[in-house]
């Protein structure tokens, strides 16, 4: 996934690594929420969040593998009820240019099976949503 940010890259960096930031953008579709959002941001480091809407509840953690502020973050990703088999690894890419950050994001599945499904489930619809969030939060703060 490849999304362009009107704001520089250390903003971008810091709202995909500080919980005050992750918090506000990082939910999906509209009315969910992030109760939990736990974040030891360093190499070993673990994660958690957890999202609410209603009664519905949806829980991932992992951990960090690589952390180079403010150009790349590397974790594992693992949902407590799992729609896809096993874990992924996450490589997200930060690159400024005229004040503007490119994020690359990839993800790494165990099967090519488990990467179709993923695929095919919406997912991209979810994260769109959220990126629309965090590009009004990290333009707003940039000016």
């Amino acid at each position: 996934m490849t999304r362009t940010f009107d704001a520089p890259r250390t903003l971008v960096f810091d709202a995909f690594s500080k919980p005050e930031y992750i918090k506000r953008w990082l939910l999906g579709p509209d009315g969910w929420t992030m109760p939990v959002c736990e974040v030891d941001f360093k190499v070993g480091g673990k994660w958690r969040y957890v999202w609410k809407k209603g009664s519905d509840e949806m829980g991932a953690g992992g951990s960090f593998r690589d952390i180079q502020a403010p150009e790349r973050i590397v974790h594992t990703e693992r949902f407590d009820d799992p729609w896809f088999e096993g874990e992924s690894i996450v490589t997200t890419l930060f690159t400024e240019k005229d004040g503007r950050t490119t994020v690359e994001m990839t993800m790494a599945f165990d099967t090519k099976e488990t990467r179709d499904g993923v695929l095919k489930s919406g997912m991209e619809d979810g994260v769109e949503v959220s990126y629309v969030r965090l590009d009004a939060i990290v333009s707003r703060s940039s000016q």
